[in-house]
């Protein structure tokens, strides 16, 4: 349909070129064909009465107009900002074509534009002359639309102002007005009319207009999606029918009842990470909240009964798997399904497959139901042969972040909070899986102890319905479906596509803003940046609510409580509902415990409420490398950070010398007072007593569904349960906000295009970068979790 669009588009255009140039005639005569004036319904005629309603356009969109007598016919055609149209009059045997180029731009709340016109044929006759029209529109609230624009040539110079008005702020009941002012008069033309436009059902309009002169007409506009159908009846002076005209639509989707129900499947192929958000340009990578909305929109859509998802090439944490997995079980609560596609799947894909109607696995493909398992790496050793000493300055029994520098092992408290991180991992896995698939539990306990199950074996043990290629999914689907279904992308739902007419100007916003990455000045969350995408969500009275992700095992607590004091001063003016993601502990809890809800999925991470340090220092290396050092210094510790450097690299590798013992009394007591400053602010956040609070802390990590139990969340939920909350608590319905999302994503990321042109590759080592932060902040008390 979009190439028959824009091949007649190309076509009509063409007549520029054939027609020679020269004007217009009056607005009422020249718009004759428009069912109300241009800002009470859709997109007037494109921009040829007001070129400032062509920002409203969203798509590709044609419009064929004639009457029934008299010879008068025209067309109009728009893309989003920009429109053409030709407008054919014929009398007496004598003809005129009007041409005219628009552009509008703007937002929802103010827009202007400018058009240019010129006329063939017979011009003297028609008293035509080139035209130059420039247009403002204007609806500062949802009620009220306001338009104002000039019509200018050597015949006369007009101006026109549109004024329409919605008291139920929607599209059901427009009242219109408009009124036109000439610079010479012209005889038994009109200066105004008024009328109404009612939308009885989705696409079904009906509309009449009273002009000055005492005629007036009656219209219907009938939708039957990506096309339309109108009808206008024109009655004289005197009341007597005299004319109709009749459109013809074709183009981008409206408002329409005429939808066949359960006729579509969206279409997934999830291959690649689950980002957060999106680089502008070039990224076509899928993103959370983006997937959450598609399917959540998808499930109140009565045209759409089912998703089928390709998973090969998935790259998935077991969070981000429960949060899509819920929100397909949301989906198929409405009696809608779901096929879901595995090749390859470990226990976490398995477990986000299990919420399928029907899970295919592929003929070469496996199921390995390994369980859980968390391990760390340790360089105690490994930093005594190379001269490097360590010290940690831990004082809280669970705070276990650089424990693998200092032993060789995990300490009993650290093996305990994991084992219990890997049970509630496994139990979340094992009683979703067993519930969807019908498997007992003992039965599941066995099956994780087999290392790998081929296809065959995985049908026997009930936990795929199909053996298949997801080259064969929609034949699949189809055959399940007992129905030919169509298959569409999730950017495709109609909610995405209709027009924006339904609501006049700037819509209330909830802001969905991200902390993800290490609580840093300039890096991970950038949090000198952050506090400003903050501080305007917060002060900014479009912003009815903030939904806050934070997905960060914290880091520089001045960074967290930078972030956490901005979102503080949001109480008391708009809700802030704070979403943990896959880790929301120590710096990260920081960062969360001022929400006035906290939600967390079951097997986030959270917690670790505690702080801790470490010291990298001299202990043998600078001798093995013939390195000596010497300083002056005023100060009893100034000395303290001073390190060495090698030649060449101008690479600083420690600081020459250990803490004294008195040094290492005065940081105890900084470690604890800053212990006790965090536990004191958790406390005032989460209203619970300071004793509470610690007696959950001492740097302990949790569960979010543990986290619940013991009160450090409130709502086991997922992203976009928290829009919702935040619906809840704003009064807002769905259609009638917009969702924006904080910080602005970059525009393009250069390094996707490295390894097309260069053999070049950036592996990026975790590890390393975790070492290298810690020896940027060296000796600095942190609230943060372990690496892993």
């Amino acid at each position: 349909m979009k190439k028959l669009c824009l091949i007649i588009l190309f076509i009509t255009a063409s007549f520029v070129v054939i027609f020679p140039q020269s004007p217009q005639q009056s607005y009422y005569n020249q718009n004759r064909f428009s069912l109300t004036s241009p800002g009470a319904m859709r997109y007037g005629l494109y921009g040829s009465d007001n070129p400032a309603m062509l920002s409203t356009v969203t798509g590709l969109d044609m419009l064929l107009n004639f009457s029934s007598k008299g010879g008068n016919k025209a067309f109009y055609a728009a893309v989003p900002n920009f429109g053409f149209s030709v407008f054919h009059q014929a009398v007496n045997g004598l003809a005129v074509n009007d041409f005219r180029l628009s552009t509008g731009f703007g937002s929802g709340t103010i827009s202007m534009g400018l058009a240019y016109g010129w006329s063939s044929g017979e011009k003297t006759a028609f008293n035509r002359a080139d035209v130059f029209s420039a247009g403002l529109l204007t609806r500062p609230f949802k009620y009220f639309s306001l338009g104002f624009w000039g019509n200018f040539s050597s015949v006369n110079d007009e101006g026109i102002v549109d004024a329409a008005i919605r008291p139920f702020g929607n599209e059901f009941v427009s009242f219109f007005a408009d009124y036109a002012f000439r610079k010479n008069e012209i005889p038994n033309e009109n200066k105004w009319s008024a009328g109404a436009t009612i939308e009885v059902f989705n696409g079904i309009r009906i509309t009449g207009r009273y002009f000055e002169n005492k005629a007036f007409t009656l219209g219907t506009e009938i939708s039957l999606g990506r096309i339309g159908i109108s009808s206008q009846e024109y009655f004289n002076t005197d009341g007597k029918y005299d004319v109709n005209s009749y459109g013809i639509r074709l183009g981008s989707l409206d408002r329409t009842i005429f939808k066949a129900p359960d006729s579509k499947y969206i279409s997934y192929s999830l291959n690649g990470d689950i980002k957060y958000q999106r680089f502008k340009w070039f990224d076509n990578s899928n993103t959370l909240l983006n997937l959450l909305d598609q399917i959540r929109s998808a499930k109140d859509d009565n045209s759409i009964s089912g998703i089928v998802i390709n998973t090969s090439g998935l790259s998935i944490n077991q969070e981000q798997a429960w949060e899509l997995r819920k929100e397909l079980s949301d989906f198929k609560s409405k009696g809608k399904h779901v096929v879901i596609y595995i090749d390859r799947a470990n226990i976490t894909l398995y477990h986000f497959a299990s919420v399928a109607d029907k899970i295919i696995l592929d003929p070469l493909g496996g199921i390995s139901l390994e369980g859980y398992a968390m391990s760390r790496t340790f360089y105690k050793d490994m930093l005594e042969k190379l001269g490097i000493g360590f010290r940690e300055f831990r004082y809280f029994k669970y705070k276990s972040a650089v424990e693998n520098f200092t032993r060789n092992e995990m300490s009993p408290a650290d093996k305990e909070q994991r084992k219990a991180l890997v049970e509630g991992y496994y139990n979340t896995a094992k009683y979703d899986i067993c519930a969807n698939r019908n498997i007992s539990h003992s039965d599941f306990d066995s099956l994780t102890n087999s290392l790998y199950m081929v296809p065959g074996e995985a049908l026997k043990n009930k936990l795929i319905d199909t053996i298949a290629r997801f080259t064969d999914l929609n034949d699949i689907v189809n055959k399940f479906e007992n129905d030919n279904k169509s298959f569409i992308s999730g950017n495709n739902l109609d909610c995405y596509l209709l027009p924006k007419d339904n609501y006049w100007g700037k819509k209330p916003e909830i802001a969905v803003i991200y902390a993800i990455g290490e609580c840093a000045m300039d890096q991970g969350i950038n949090a000198r940046s952050l506090i400003n995408y903050v501080n305007k969500a917060v002060n900014d009275n479009n912003v009815k609510a903030i939904v806050f992700r934070v997905d960060s095992p914290g880091g520089d607590a001045l960074a967290s409580d930078l972030v956490a004091d901005a979102l503080k001063k949001a109480k008391g003016k708009k809700p802030v509902i704070v979403t943990q993601g896959y880790v929301a502990g120590s710096g990260g809890y920081w960062l969360s415990m001022y929400g006035d809800t906290i939600m967390a999925a079951p097997n986030t991470i959270t917690g670790s409420i505690g702080v801790i340090g470490a010291w990298y220092y001299e202990k043998g290396l600078k001798d093995k490398l013939g390195l000596n050092i010497d300083n002056v210094k005023i100060g009893r510790h100034a000395d303290l950070g001073v390190a060495y450097v090698l030649p060449i690299l101008n690479l600083a590798i420690a600081p020459y010398r250990d803490f004294t013992q008195d040094e290492l009394n005065q940081q105890e007591r900084t470690i604890k007072n800053f212990y006790s400053d965090f536990v004191s602010k958790v406390s005032l956040g989460r209203h619970k007593s300071y004793e509470a609070i610690d007696s959950i802390a001492q740097g302990r990590v949790w569960t979010g569904l543990t986290g619940k139990n013991i009160g450090l969340v409130d709502i086991i939920g997922n992203l976009n349960d928290a829009v919702k909350l935040a619906e809840v608590k704003t009064g807002l319905k769905k259609e009638d906000y917009n969702l924006i999302e904080m910080p602005e994503p970059g525009l393009i990321n250069f390094n996707s295009f490295l390894p097309k042109f260069i053999n070049t590759e950036f592996i990026y080592n975790s590890e390393m970068d975790f070492l290298m932060f810690r020896l940027k902040n060296n000796g600095v008390i942190m609230p943060i979790m372990p690496l892993d």
